[in-house]
């Protein structure tokens, strides 16, 4: 429950800083009466500190004043004392003196009483050590017989003193007596009263402080709030509302009596000059309106009649705290806007309509649809019936090449199935005078009242002209449809049965709903021709068969997305070496620029593996080609667009060996379908997408593959639903593709059934390959010793085997290829070196050795004894090249097997063959 697990708003309990911070709020505030009460309050506060300080003042004045009356009254008394002029005849008056005058002073509550001779002796003291001292001091005047009061610094310290002579029978001044009072014990005695006077100007503080804050509580309702500027604004508000604001205020009270009414209120209910302070239903008002007045209901946009005026009345309720509640009426004079009403109302509909259209019309980027949607939304509400006519060339996406009276009929609304009017999608010239053909002609809008004496549009088709009127249209107007300043086609709106001709506000609207449209229908036409180019770029970029390859079963699905063309492709490349690679990437966005871009990648991809590049070594040369090429693109000028983020993964199968090498740029993994039916994924080490990798490596996985096995490349898109995790989109694609004895065709048909039953937002590219091997007896290796001895048996064995494959047309050739690559190996090259012949769908030689440095042709002099081998190597073999590992280098020629595919030998001269290139083996 709430109450136990915390407080409620209401009692949730404050925060220490949260007293001083409203303190700190209402101290800031600037209203009227928290200012009248700081004033107060600062005066409150001056005035006891000055009563404090008059009462400090005085208290210490009246305590000095108090402190010279006794000093001088026990000196006068101690001085006139019956007894001490004999004392002080005594041989020693002291012993006699010093006992009554302590007794005095403490009957005296003074701190000193001390009797002196004429010549400064001190008789008495308080201190006995000063007895006897002599002592210095003012007393000249009262040994001159004066007495006196003074202040001044003395052995007790800083004391009020009083003097008083003592004077003999003959009235000689003898002795003096003085009285002393320390400052020290006025203090004291003061600052026992100081806590009284503080403690009473606190009270009286307190007690005004209160009364102060009653007043200002009191001030503060009555203001509500408002500081002086916003007082001064009010009043020029309501000095505004009463005499300026050109709108009727009435304000009511509680028992129904009229408050306030401005002058426009006064001048519109022709109120009388006394009518403040009178009930409403005493003003002579409307029974309907003094009603609505002295009753409780509200109001909003309310007609009433006052005399000849149309008044538009709104009422609210005010509800002051504490009491009953009031209300606060506004009045307009809507007599002239009466008139208005219908035409507003008009208006109103149709701008609801072009909102409408604009919602309705140019939903989709095609063409034929965004006619049919002008047309749907115009015959809703505007016209009864809407035809839309257009160039062929915006139908087909082109560009208008000029003004055309040939268009076809694209789009018809508001007709029933027998309509007379000419079908939809029927190309129809309109003949010179029609108002079509002025419109086009022209570029502006043509309205014919009535159809029945147009002339110019029964001269198109009498005989149609006729059933049209007998179906009861009656009006047109036509609308060109413009877009960029350039004609696409018209827009007819027609009308019938009792509707009227179209007025100029009716033409109006039609052209701007005409504008709007063509707008949809310019950026339809252009989306068209940008797909078709997109589409014609993306075809003629894409593979259109897969090579003859006995080693590979291939099948392959390409659907296009639903927005448009996309960047998702494949390829499968043979390599040299009975090698195949399998390609497939996926170029961000759509749209040209992602076609383009996905032939660049294609074609890089087959440069790169022209050179017989490893799979981490072509991803790594394509990463930094896509940076290169961004680099380059970000000049002045260019699109704007990058090719980083693209992705790309390369699977090499070598049907020799039955091993697969797979590196990824970004991409998702491979799935490898078993004979069995079981799969799994090739995971590689996943490099950034192309263009990120910033130097990283690429690393390789590799693995045998059993005979029989299906390799999986896709793209992205076929994992379509991006709400679930995508290892769950990776299991389904699993699932999928579980089972055996399925061919790559049923394997991709199976596939995206599964992932894809509703078509994809996306592009998606699937390649399935089934692998198999080479037989064993169609390899033939040899290890060739280093010395050119061993030339001639290595091509002996070359010849048999060729013989046992049945390849005599071409032995001729492969053993000159041979003897010409094993002496360069033997010559040039480095152990171990090594003879390979594979046959499959051609006849593959190869030569392999522990040296990195590659032969190349080039023209030799007549005075050269050697350097024509690779010449001659290059004339026999229908390809030849060099691929690098990391022990060395191969040398491989490919010839056809084909009867007659070789080279013609006998049209072949010499010197044709001798004469004119050479080769050099380094």
């Amino acid at each position: 429950m709430s109450g136990e697990k915390g407080h409620s708003r209401g009692d949730r309990p404050e925060s220490p800083d949260r007293g001083p911070r409203r303190l700190g709020a209402w101290l800031t505030t600037r209203s009227v009466a928290r200012q009248v009460f700081l004033l107060q309050l600062v005066l409150v506060v001056l005035l006891a500190a000055a009563a404090v300080v008059a009462l400090v003042v005085q208290a210490r004045r009246d305590t000095m004043a108090d402190a010279r009356h006794r000093t001088v009254a026990a000196a006068q008394a101690f001085a006139h004392s019956p007894g001490l002029v004999q004392a002080l005849e005594d041989d020693f008056p002291t012993v006699e003196l010093q006992p009554l005058a302590e007794g005095a002073r403490k009957a005296a509550g003074i701190d000193a009483l001390i009797v002196y001779e004429l010549d400064g002796i001190t008789l008495t003291h308080s201190d006995p050590t000063q007895l006897g001292k002599h002592v210095i001091g003012p007393y000249a005047e009262a040994a001159a017989g004066r007495p006196f009061t003074r202040t001044f610094q003395g052995a007790l310290g800083l004391s009020v003193v009083s003097a008083a002579p003592v004077r003999d029978a003959q009235g000689d001044v003898v002795a003096i007596v003085s009285a002393a009072v320390t400052v020290e014990k006025v203090q004291d005695s003061l600052d026992q009263q100081l806590p009284a006077f503080l403690g009473s100007a606190a009270g009286a503080l307190l007690l005004v402080a209160l009364g102060t804050g009653l007043v200002s509580r009191r001030l503060r309702r009555q203001t509500h709030g408002l500081g002086p500027a916003e007082m001064t604004r009010m009043y020029e508000h309501h000095d505004a509302v009463l005499h300026a604001v050109r709108e009727g205020v009435l304000i009511t009270g509680r028992d129904r009596r009229l408050l306030l009414a401005n002058d426009e209120a006064r001048r519109l209910l022709d109120l009388p000059a006394d009518a403040e302070g009178r009930r409403v239903t005493d003003l002579g008002l409307d029974t309907s309106l003094a009603a609505l007045l002295a009753s409780d209901r509200i109001a909003t946009d309310e007609v009433h009649l006052a005399a000849d005026r149309l008044l538009a009345l709104n009422k609210r309720v005010t509800l002051p705290p504490g009491g009953q509640h009031g209300s606060v009426v506004t009045l307009r004079d809507t007599t002239e806007l009466r008139s208005l009403s219908g035409r507003a109302e008009v208006a109103r509909e149709r701008l609801s309509l072009l909102y409408d259209a604009g919602v309705r019309v140019g939903t989709t980027l095609d063409v034929v649809r965004t006619a049919e949607e002008l047309a749907e939304v115009a015959a809703a509400s505007f016209s009864d019936v809407v035809t839309v006519e257009l160039l062929d060339p915006v139908l087909s996406g082109e560009e208008p090449a000029g003004a055309s009276t040939e268009l076809r009929r694209t789009a018809i609304a508001g007709l029933t199935e027998d309509h007379p009017l000419y079908p939809s999608g029927e190309l129809i010239r309109f003949v010179p005078g029609t108002p079509v053909d002025t419109s086009v002609a022209e570029g502006r809008s043509v309205v014919v009242d009535d159809l029945a004496s147009s002339t110019g549009w029964r001269a198109q088709d009498e005989e149609r002209a006729r059933r049209v009127l007998r179906y009861g249209i009656h009006s047109l107007a036509v609308v060109p449809l413009r877009a960029r300043g350039v004609v696409l086609g018209v827009a007819n709106f027609w009308r019938s049965g009792a509707s009227p001709p179209f007025s100029d506000e009716d033409l109006s609207f039609a052209e701007e709903l005409a504008n709007r449209a063509a707008v949809s229908i310019d950026n339809a036409r252009r989306y068209t021709r940008e797909h078709t180019m997109a589409v014609t770029l993306q075809r003629s970029l894409m593979p259109r068969g897969f090579p003859d390859d006995a080693a590979l079963d291939v099948a392959s699905r390409y659907l296009p997305a639903e927005s448009g063309v996309g960047g998702d492709w494949f390829d499968v490349i043979p390599l040299p070496g009975a090698r195949v690679a399998l390609v497939v990437g996926d170029v961000v966005g759509h749209g040209l620029h992602a076609a383009a871009t996905m032939g660049r990648l294609r074609i890089a991809v087959h440069n790169f593996s022209a050179l017989d590049l490893s799979p981490d070594e072509l991803i790594w040369r394509l990463d930094e080609l896509v940076a290169l090429i961004d680099d380059q693109d970000e000049s002045p000028g260019d699109w704007g667009e990058t090719i980083t983020g693209a992705t790309c993964l390369c699977v090499v199968y070598d049907s020799v060996s039955g091993e697969v090498s797979v590196a990824s740029a970004g991409h998702l993994p491979p799935v490898l379908v078993r004979p069995d039916g079981t799969t799994e994924f090739l995971r590689s080490p996943v490099s950034p997408p192309l263009g990120l990798g910033a130097g990283m490596p690429v690393e390789t996985a590799r693995t045998i593959l059993p005979e029989g096995s299906r390799l999986v490349l896709y793209t992205d898109g076929l994992l379509v639903d991006r709400t679930q995790d995508p290892d769950r989109s990776l299991d389904v694609l699993r699932d999928a593709l579980a089972g055996a004895d399925r061919t790559p065709e049923e394997t991709c048909a199976a596939v995206i059934d599964t992932m894809l039953p509703a078509g994809s937002p996306d592009d998606v590219a699937l390649l399935v390959a089934r692998v198999s091997r080479m037989a064993p007896d169609r390899v033939a290796e040899w290890d060739v010793p280093r010395d050119p001895a061993a030339v001639g048996p290595v091509r002996n064995a070359c010849a048999r085997k060729l013989a046992e494959w049945g390849l005599e047309d071409i032995s001729f050739g492969s053993e000159l290829i041979l003897s010409e690559l094993i002496t360069n190996a033997v010559r040039y090259g480095l152990e171990p070196i090594r003879v390979r012949l594979l046959y499959g769908t051609s006849l593959i030689c190869e030569v392999s050795d522990g040296s990195s440095t590659a032969p190349y042709i080039r023209r030799a002099a007549d005075t050269d004894e050697g350097g024509r081998g690779l010449f001659l190597v290059a004339q026999y073999a229908e390809k030849w090249g060099t691929r690098y590992s990391p022990r060395g280098k191969t040398i491989w020629a490919a010839q056809a097997t084909a009867p007659g595919a070789g080279p013609d030998l006998d049209h072949l001269g010499e010197d044709d063959i001798l004469g004119q290139w050479d080769d050099v083996e380094l």
